[in-house]
């Protein structure tokens, strides 16, 4: 078969987008004293983060254009059954910047040629701040416990004791526990928003070799400090109490008018 038979044998398919109708639906309601097991608030609190940091530059900055970023944390952890919580994470930082090129002829007495590249960096940080208020309390982690037992034995005593004594002790060659232990809901963390203020300053800025304009140079290395306020939730899996009443189908019915 050739090629020209081939395509007008192929089978083909077309599909087309349209409107479609839905109907909605009254969701089964539970009435009465419900317990449920929701994430409850715990704490809402801004930390602040004070960062001081050196960030090298793979080649010659001539200067910095712009700078992006965002803060990452990987760890947020209250540590119970203290009021201790544990903060870990980086703030990404993706550095747009010109850099001289490299040919000398590129640059003159007014002018200074350059190319825009971009480093992209994570300044790490980590604090422990102190709870002091909390919205709701805390569940209290149950500890896990381990109890041993033993069982009363007699033997006969050898030879040198009166035959009428006996030795009663715990049998060695056995072992008796009873243990117990509890899943706790360990509390975990929403980040909210954050702001960062930062300075950054070259630390080792010089001249341009050769021909360059008036007070123009390049660096690799800048000093950077940062604070970091993060504002995030504190969270915690609770059995609470919901009190339910009616469906409100009169609500419903509303609705439908509407």
């Amino acid at each position: 078969m050739s090629d020209t038979n081939k395509k007008m044998n192929e089978c083909k398919v077309t599909a087309t987008q349209g409107e479609c109708e839905n109907k909605p639906h009254k969701p089964q309601l539970s009435l009465g004293k419900i317990i449920t097991k929701v994430p409850v608030v715990l704490a809402e609190l801004t930390l602040q983060v004070n960062i001081d940091a050196f960030i090298d530059f793979p080649e010659p900055v001539l200067e910095i254009k712009d700078i992006k970023k965002h803060v990452k944390l990987t760890q947020c952890r209250l540590l119970l059954p203290t009021n201790k919580l544990f903060v870990k994470g980086f703030v990404r930082k993706n550095i747009q910047y010109a850099t001289p090129c490299p040919e000398i002829e590129n640059s003159t007495r007014t002018s200074v040629a350059s190319e825009l590249h971009s480093l992209t960096v994570d300044v790490p940080f980590q604090c422990v701040t102190e709870i002091h208020h909390f919205l709701t309390k805390p569940v209290m982690p149950e500890f896990n416990k381990r109890h041993e037992f033993d069982f009363l034995i007699s033997k006969q005593l050898p030879t040198g004791f009166p035959e009428k004594d006996e030795l009663q002790t715990s049998d060695l060659s056995q072992f008796h526990q009873e243990s117990s232990q509890h899943y706790n809901e360990i509390p975990f963390c929403e980040l909210i928003s954050s702001k960062i203020f930062e300075w950054d300053e070259a630390v080792d800025r010089g001249p341009i070799p050769g021909h360059a304009p008036l007070g123009e140079g390049f660096f690799t290395r800048i000093e950077e400090k940062m604070v970091v306020d993060i504002t995030l939730k504190v969270l915690q899996k609770q059995q609470i109490r919901v009190t339910s009443t009616t469906n409100d189908d009169h609500h419903h019915d509303c609705d439908d008018r509407c």
